[in-house]
């Protein structure tokens, strides 16, 4: 299909930040004041079903502005990059037909990197994960890394040997590093950069300066969605009787946790702390993503002025593209 000619005159604009950083909020202030479709850069808002837990749009905000690539996959289903890239480059193409601005809002930072960047085989190297894996090791043995590869990995588990140290440590510094697993990356080839959508996006990142208004909002979530009925959203989910914790739809933060706690893995007033935890370690991840791409654009999300600090530069954006 050939690209529309409006790809070059019209930007795409592009909104990531960890997880309660007010990205929502900033996306519909633009769609306030501009003609755009949002392209949801978001690997658990997918899923039908799951939308307490993963603080998906309401039904109001949904109706405000079209919105792309949520709700499309069972819990049962996975969704991997490779079906963003080509969903969301095809998705970029037509709202630009349509005379709109892409903008892409999320914080699935391997979407966005595989998007503008290409993906990789595998993910590079990582020395610290690699350190606390061998520390691990010492700790447990191989024979019980080996065990945790099964539940996020089971089909490079199967063909590893419970002593394979080498390779157990690679797949589960893969798992680690980008939330996939390695036999994930053994499905498809090297997925190349979309060129246009690397060199017509702006991406804005939100930031806190203070981590700690970033905890506190963290926790202030966690509590809406257990006072909205989160547990109950995940009863209704193992209620279904085809779902299981190894699936990356249950892999999704909170959930997990929920999950285990049902299952009695851990008393059921640990939730909200082990939740919280496990979302301020997500965050952490999303912040060194983030951090990895010079071409971002940074705004304090803790700042009084956040919101309009967006708003600029969407504006100057469309006033220089167009």
């Amino acid at each position: 299909m050939a690209k529309p000619a409006t790809t070059e005159r019209l930007p795409s604009l592009a909104i990531a930040g960890p997880t309660a950083s007010g990205k929502t909020a900033a996306a519909l202030a633009i769609a306030q004041e501009m003609p755009v479709e949002i392209i949801s850069v978001d690997s658990a808002l997918v899923y039908r079903g799951m939308d307490i837990g993963t603080a998906k749009p309401t039904p109001q905000e949904l109706a405000a502005v079209p919105h792309h690539l949520i709700d499309i996959r069972d819990p049962l289903q996975a969704y991997s990059a490779a079906e963003f890239v080509r969903d969301a480059t095809q998705l970029i193409h037509d709202i630009h037909a349509r005379g709109k601005l892409p903008l892409l809002v999320g914080g699935t930072m391997l979407y966005f990197k595989a998007l503008f960047d290409g993906l990789d085989d595998m993910p590079k190297a990582d020395t610290q994960v690699r350190a606390a894996l061998e520390a691990e090791a010492q700790a447990k043995g191989w024979p019980a890394l080996h065990a945790e590869l099964a539940r996020v990995d089971p089909v490079t588990a199967a063909r590893l040997a419970p002593g394979d140290s080498q390779r157990i440590q690679r797949a589960l510094e893969v798992f680690r590093v980008s939330g996939h697993p390695l036999s994930s990356f053994h499905t498809t080839k090297t997925i190349a950069a979309d060129a246009d959508a690397a060199r017509a996006t702006t991406l804005i990142s939100l930031e806190p300066s203070d981590r700690a208004w970033l905890h506190a909002r963290i926790a202030q979530r966690f509590d809406a969605m257990l006072a909205a009925g989160f547990l109950d959203e995940v009863k209704t989910l193992r209620a279904r009787g085809d779902l299981h914790p190894d699936l990356p739809s249950m892999r999704c933060v909170g959930y997990r946790q929920a999950w285990e706690a049902l299952d009695g893995v851990f008393p059921m007033s640990e939730l909200r702390d082990r939740g919280i935890f496990a979302t301020r370690q997500l965050a952490k991840r999303q912040i060194t993503w983030l951090r990895s791409m010079p071409q971002r654009r940074v705004v304090h999300c803790d700042a009084p002025d956040a919101l309009q600090q967006v708003l600029q530069i969407a504006r100057a954006l469309t006033k220089e593209r167009t």
